[in-house]
Protein backbone atom coordinates (compact mmCIF):
# COMPACT_ATOMS: atom_id res chain seq x y z
CA UNK A 1 0.00 0.00 0.00
CA UNK A 2 2.12 3.17 -1.01
CA UNK A 3 5.17 1.69 -0.02
CA UNK A 4 4.02 2.05 3.67
CA UNK A 5 4.70 -0.80 6.07
CA UNK A 6 2.16 -1.54 8.95
CA UNK A 7 3.94 0.96 11.70
CA UNK A 8 3.69 3.69 9.53
CA UNK A 9 -0.01 3.25 8.96
CA UNK A 10 -0.74 2.31 12.70
CA UNK A 11 1.26 5.76 13.49
CA UNK A 12 -0.78 7.72 11.19
CA UNK A 13 -4.24 6.37 12.13
CA UNK A 14 -3.08 7.31 16.08
CA UNK A 15 -2.37 11.13 14.62
CA UNK A 16 -5.51 10.94 13.23
CA UNK A 17 -7.45 9.93 15.49
CA UNK A 18 -5.50 12.70 17.88
CA UNK A 19 -5.96 15.47 15.54
CA UNK A 20 -9.54 14.84 14.61
CA UNK A 21 -11.10 12.94 17.44
CA UNK A 22 -12.84 9.57 16.89
CA UNK A 23 -16.06 10.89 15.95
CA UNK A 24 -15.31 12.68 13.27
CA UNK A 25 -13.20 10.15 11.24
CA UNK A 26 -15.94 8.07 10.08
CA UNK A 27 -17.48 11.08 8.69
CA UNK A 28 -13.96 12.04 7.19
CA UNK A 29 -13.83 8.15 6.37
CA UNK A 30 -17.27 8.27 4.10
CA UNK A 31 -17.01 11.88 2.18
CA UNK A 32 -12.92 10.50 1.06
CA UNK A 33 -15.16 7.34 -0.37
CA UNK A 34 -17.81 9.31 -2.16
CA UNK A 35 -15.02 12.00 -3.21
CA UNK A 36 -13.00 8.69 -4.79
CA UNK A 37 -16.18 7.36 -5.90
CA UNK A 38 -17.27 10.27 -8.46
CA UNK A 39 -13.29 10.66 -9.05
CA UNK A 40 -13.50 6.94 -10.46
CA UNK A 41 -16.60 7.33 -12.13
CA UNK A 42 -15.88 10.44 -14.09
CA UNK A 43 -12.72 8.69 -15.07
CA UNK A 44 -14.26 5.90 -16.52
CA UNK A 45 -16.09 7.59 -19.38
CA UNK A 46 -13.90 10.47 -20.42
CA UNK A 47 -15.25 9.69 -24.19
CA UNK A 48 -19.01 10.80 -23.27
CA UNK A 49 -17.30 14.14 -21.77
CA UNK A 50 -15.10 14.88 -25.33
CA UNK A 51 -18.01 14.26 -27.62
CA UNK A 52 -20.29 16.51 -25.57
CA UNK A 53 -17.38 19.23 -26.15
CA UNK A 54 -16.68 18.74 -29.83
CA UNK A 55 -20.63 19.30 -30.61
CA UNK A 56 -20.10 22.97 -28.43
CA UNK A 57 -17.51 24.14 -30.46
CA UNK A 58 -19.17 23.01 -34.21
CA UNK A 59 -22.15 24.75 -33.47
Amino acid sequence: MFGLGWPEVVIIGVVAVLIFGPKKIPEMGGALGKTLRGFKDEMSRPDEDLEDQDSDFEG
